[in-house]
């Protein structure tokens, strides 16, 4: 092609590039026409981030000065005179979304990730976020995750699928600080503690859990509820039907009920190799026929406490308490690898509401508003003591209803979790759809004894006759 003939398809080229920067410009006003207000603010301040980037990232010591030339540098400089040192910027890609901006960065020489942990408040002061966040993501690349508004103080419903699980014993609890989901993997955990002064989310968050599992015919649910008489009354009066047994605050029916779970403990640890072919339960995972048994205790402090005087029907309660103590201990330290998971809440988790022996063998925790740094420590552990911004302390404010403090399972530190609420009528819908799945984890387990081989005896497998 002769330099003529090219010349002829400029204005064709031209005229396609224009064409494209016109389409992209269109599909960006009509995505910015559609987004409501919140997403408009953060497309207008993904703007910002890029157009400023390249002058921001030197200012903040976000950038590496390369003294050796390029090649092209040079052979551009036939005279030999001095070539300025390079300034390498780490690129930056953002992407809107209804909270703020989440950027995408690579590391340059001797600008990694402590360098942009470092750089975060003043990221946050440019960008005009309350907060950012640089995480780690694939080898050389950075997730910073700036948000302008504090996602805690904005109350969030849930609404649930009416659908089994992807995933067995993953509990979807809402979301952190940058508006990120948190879910927390119950697996092989053997107990759970939730606590917080009354009216602050802990039902609402049960109420969830069990919306979210009861389609699953592999869990099955059986409560206790230490503030109501009768099943059919308080926060679990729609979730009721949902539960192959239940207790109120009576002790000597809550003794019962402790019993025969202890005993199924027993009967499942028995039979657990010979009918599961393992003697860890999760190693083939919670069925229909061997399901995940979630024992709520909420209101914990009833079961537990230390009833004083000397009178026979203090001292009765003294003994029940105390029983029930022994018993809850048995599921919570025996009863992971064969499908139990207790679940413990209450408002203040010191040792006279959950004792210490139970408590702190559970590993997860959760704590929504507390009043003393005592209570604090009580529900999350000493580690509390250090991470003062993620202090339940801190969420006394009414606009923190529902905002819980929890124990990070896959890192240091803790966790601040907006949890969403959950309404009555969504959670009586789930329950009445699901209540034909409602079985007795012990028939179920007399049921598959009942159906499964007799295993052979050494002298029946080798064909020989018995010795007289």
């Amino acid at each position: 092609m002769t330099v003529q003939e090219a010349y002829a398809y400029a204005p064709v080229v031209v005229g396609a590039g224009l064409v494209l920067i016109g389409l992209w410009a269109l599909w960006w006003v009509i995505r910015y026409i559609r987004a409501d207000e919140m997403l408009r603010a953060s497309i207008r301040q993904a703007v910002r981030v890029r157009r400023s980037w390249k002058r921001l990232a030197p200012m903040i010591k976000l950038a590496a000065v390369d003294k050796t030339p390029t090649t092209m540098a040079v052979l551009a400089n036939p005279e030999g005179k001095p070539i300025k040192p390079r300034v390498v910027i780490p690129a930056l890609k953002v992407t809107p979304d209804r909270f703020g901006v989440v950027a995408l960065a690579n590391c340059v020489p001797g600008v990694g990730l402590e360098e942009f942990q470092k750089a975060a408040p003043y990221l946050a002061d440019a960008w005009r976020c309350a907060r950012v966040s640089v995480q780690p993501d694939k080898p050389g690349l950075f997730v910073i995750r700036g948000v302008r508004l504090d996602p805690l103080t904005l109350k969030t419903t849930h609404t649930p699928t009416g659908r089994v699980p992807a995933k067995p014993a993953t509990w979807n609890l809402g979301q952190d600080e940058y508006a990120q989901p948190v879910s927390a993997n119950l697996a092989e955990v053997p107990g759970v503690t939730v606590a917080g002064l009354p009216g602050y989310g802990k039902t609402s968050l049960i109420n969830r859990l069990i919306c979210d599992w009861g389609p699953s015919p592999a869990i099955q649910f059986v409560g206790f509820d230490g503030k109501v008489s009768a099943a059919s009354e308080g926060d679990y009066a729609h979730l009721s039907q949902r539960m192959f047994d239940f207790a109120g605050d009576d002790l000597e029916d809550a003794n019962r009920l402790l019993n025969r779970l202890v005993e199924l403990l027993r009967d499942r640890t028995s039979a657990v190799l010979s009918l599961l072919g393992s003697p860890n339960m999760w190693h083939v995972g919670p069925s229909e026929k061997w399901p995940l048994v979630v024992v709520i205790i909420d209101e914990a402090h009833t079961y537990f406490r230390d009833h004083k005087g000397s009178d026979p029907r203090t001292k009765k309660l003294a003994a029940l308490a105390a029983d029930n103590a022994r018993l809850v201990e048995a599921l919570v330290k025996k009863g992971r690898s064969v499908g139990f998971l207790t679940i413990l809440a209450t408002q203040k988790a010191t040792g006279d509401a959950i004792p210490t022996f139970i408590r702190d063998v559970c590993p997860v925790g959760l704590s929504f508003a507390q009043k003393t740094a005592e209570a604090a420590v009580a529900a999350l552990g000493e580690d509390i003591r250090n991470w003062e911004d993620a202090s339940p302390v801190n969420l006394q404010d009414p606009s923190y209803v529902g905002v819980a403090s929890m124990n990070n399972q896959f890192g240091p530190g803790f966790l601040r979790v907006r949890t969403p609420f959950v309404a009555g009528e969504h959670a009586a819908r789930i329950a009445s759809a699901t209540a034909h799945l409602t079985r007795d984890p012990a028939d179920l387990l007399a049921r598959l004894r009942a159906s499964a081989p007799v295993p052979l005896t050494k002298k029946e497998d080798d064909g020989l006759p018995e010795a007289a």
